[in-house]
């Protein structure tokens, strides 16, 4: 017999950005406890609302299969008392003992039938440890100190097998078949079966599926603005925030005076979007319309009551943003440098005035003109202004703003404007040569600075970011085709350097989707010339689908291995020791092949074939062996400049 699972875990509200990484948890953990106890089933799905995580299983065991358990004894040898003992130890005769044998020798044993246990009863003692130890980054304590720990106090359990209650009690709650609907909306306590459990919900006022508040949410704002010549700006992560802060999310339309629209755009979407969790709104001609978009968590607003109250604390936001941007206009970034002394970055480092200058020295050694030098002197002049004080995420679009507003160059406010890019792996790098400067040279002062006084990340510690940072660096340096030398950006550090070389390592496999052994194999060649290691990475990548190219890899790896074999001998190929036929065949072809030409060194196939079926290395002759040897190592240093092939993994094998 076969049964149906659900659990809902009914808590306050639990952050949204939260959500997702637990449902992950809940997944795992659940599937290891079905698997490691027989229970057979699956899991059916995993989903939250801000005030619930509830998981459902299908197909579920009603109890596990009974088992038989071969419980060794005393060796067959030992004396007959020994025997009974064990005998009457394990509740059986002496006449139903076995001799077993195993490598030790002869032994007795029994055999125990072991009935399975009640999945019910296995699942109410493994789901509160399972509850309890889905990972949240913080958790808090409510029934007192020393008691549970989650991330919000748990209000009700629902807990069912078929349709019975699966019973136990965690932090003073005991499961049971009643659940919680919409706080505002529902009905605070309501029986559930598995079969009407999402039903109940949605009758009141939960939507517990994910996708059906998402699709709510986006039929909704098409509805708001599909006859008003408008059009919602797209933000795909504000989606999922709202997604997950609501259970039953309706959007409404508002409006603010115009006049607001004098400030800049960033200016506006950074309080709507950062500060209010609205969606910006567009003419269908482009530019942003005196409108916003809020999802609401209830059903309606007949009588426009939460409509006037979000437009009246944006119309409170939109006033301190427009006195901030006035104030700040009366002191120029360029009076705010010596502000900067008082600023600190780390207070090992220094000041942001000092990493200013350190900053503006490193933008001209790594070649930045005029534009890039003056744009990191203001870069970080915006710290000391009101309106970035007040909205922390606008570092960096202020000052450019200010920049382009107080008479500075297009070029050298675009290069402020953009000089925190990019803020991940999804972002764009700047658009500038002088942005791309100003930013490498920020990140490399921050990763230099915290290297030189010990503070690399450690773990998954990394309180200055310096994993984004290093990234950046990447990203800028492949996308924005500069071939700065890597040397020269890291200063001779050796550590920060094998940072790097992980940080690499990463966004070619991960961001920019390479085989691990192809990355591996192109590295091995060296990295310091980032554009490079990128042409070569993808010379490799087209090269290897060709039928030549992996058995001359793998003639690479076992020329490798025989060089490693004679201790990676040196010295000079004396021609007159090769000798005619196959090694004067593959003498001649290495001379005509460029070694940065990978479908010319694939064409060696045959070649390499026919020297390794005809020719021995390791010949008698020492002469003869070393020439040989010498002419190997040659061969591979010569097409080793694009990549070591000995990395590539061949015929399934490392």
């Amino acid at each position: 017999m076969t049964l149906d699972f659900l659990l809902e875990i009914g808590t306050e509200e639990i952050p949204d950005w939260m959500i997702q990484p637990a449902l992950g948890q809940l997944r795992e953990s659940f599937a290891k406890l079905i698997e490691e106890n027989k229970l057979g089933g699956q899991i059916a799905w995993v989903e939250a609302t801000p005030r619930r995580i509830a998981l459902k299983a299908q197909g579920l065991a009603d109890k596990q299969s009974d088992s038989e358990e071969l419980v060794m004894g005393p060796p067959a040898a030992a004396p007959a008392g020994a025997a009974a003992g064990f005998a009457k130890k394990q509740g059986v005769s002496p006449k139903s003992l076995e001799r077993v044998t195993t490598p030790k020798g002869e032994y007795l044993a029994v055999r125990k039938k072991i009935a399975g246990r009640a999945t019910r009863d296995i699942l109410a003692d493994a789901l509160p440890s399972l509850i309890l130890g889905i990972y949240f980054p913080k958790t808090m304590y409510w029934t007192g100190k020393g008691g549970p720990r989650f991330i919000r106090p748990i209000r009700w359990i629902v807990a069912l097998l078929g349709s019975e209650v699966v019973p136990f009690e965690l932090a003073g709650v005991s499961s049971g078949n009643t659940t919680s609907g919409h706080r505002r909306l529902g009905e605070s306590s309501v029986a559930v079966t598995i079969d009407n459990y999402e039903e109940t919900l949605k009758k009141n006022f939960v939507l517990l599926r994910a996708d059906d508040r998402r699709q709510r949410i986006k039929e909704g704002i098409q509805g708001l603005v599909a006859d008003r010549g408008l059009q919602v700006k797209p933000d795909a992560d504000l989606l999922e925030t709202l997604v997950f802060i609501t259970e039953y999310p309706t959007p409404i339309l508002g409006e603010f005076d115009a006049s607001y629209l004098e400030l800049p755009e960033e200016v506006l979407i950074t309080v709507m979007r950062h500060h209010q969790k609205y969606f910006s709104v567009e003419k269908a001609e482009g530019g942003l319309a005196p409108n916003f978009i809020a999802v609401m968590n209830t059903a309606g607003d007949p009588e426009g009551l939460v409509r006037r109250g979000n437009e009246r604390v944006l119309r409170a936001r939109f006033n301190d943003a427009r006195f901030f941007w006035d104030v700040d206009q009366k002191k120029t970034l360029a009076a705010r440098v010596p502000d900067l002394e008082h600023v600190t970055f780390q207070a090992k480092l220094g000041s942001y005035l000092a990493k200013t200058q350190r900053t503006m020295t490193l933008a001209g050694e790594l070649g930045g003109g005029e534009a890039a030098v003056r744009a990191v002197e203001l870069s970080k002049c915006d710290l000391t202004t009101e309106l970035v004080k007040e909205f922390t995420e606008l570092q960096g679009v202020v000052g450019g703003l200010y920049a382009r507003a107080q008479g500075e160059s297009k070029e050298v406010a675009r290069a402020i404007y953009e000089h925190y890019k990019p803020v991940s792996m999804e972002d764009s790098i700047p658009a500038t040569p002088a942005g791309r400067l100003v930013s490498l040279a920020d990140k490399l002062d921050t990763l230099r600075g915290c290297f030189g006084i010990g503070l690399a990340p450690s773990g998954s510690s990394d309180p200055f970011a310096l994993r984004r940072a290093a990234q950046g660096v990447v990203k800028i340096l492949v996308e924005g085709n500069l071939e700065l030398p890597l040397a020269q950006l890291t200063g001779g550090d050796a550590q920060l350097t094998e940072f790097f070389r992980d940080r690499i390592d990463y966004y070619f496999r991960e961001v920019r989707g390479y085989p691990y052994d192809e990355v591996r194999a192109a590295m091995a060649a060296g990295f310091d010339n980032l554009p490079d290691l990128q042409r070569r990475l993808e010379a490799l990548h087209i090269a290897r689908p060709t039928e030549n190219f992996e058995p001359v890899a793998a003639s690479f790896k076992r020329i490798k291995n025989i060089l490693r074999q004679a201790g990676f001998p040196e010295g000079e190929v004396d021609e007159s020791l090769i000798e005619a036929g196959p090694e004067r065949d593959l003498y001649d072809a290495v001379a005509r092949v460029s070694g940065e030409n990978l479908p010319e060194i694939a064409s060696l196939r045959p070649v390499v074939d026919h020297y390794f079926d005809k020719v021995l290395v390791n010949a008698p002759d020492p002469r003869i062996r070393a020439n040989r040897l010498a002419f190997l190592a040659q061969l591979l240093r010569k097409f080793s400049s694009i990549a070591d092939f000995s990395e590539i993994v061949t015929n399934g094998l490392g």
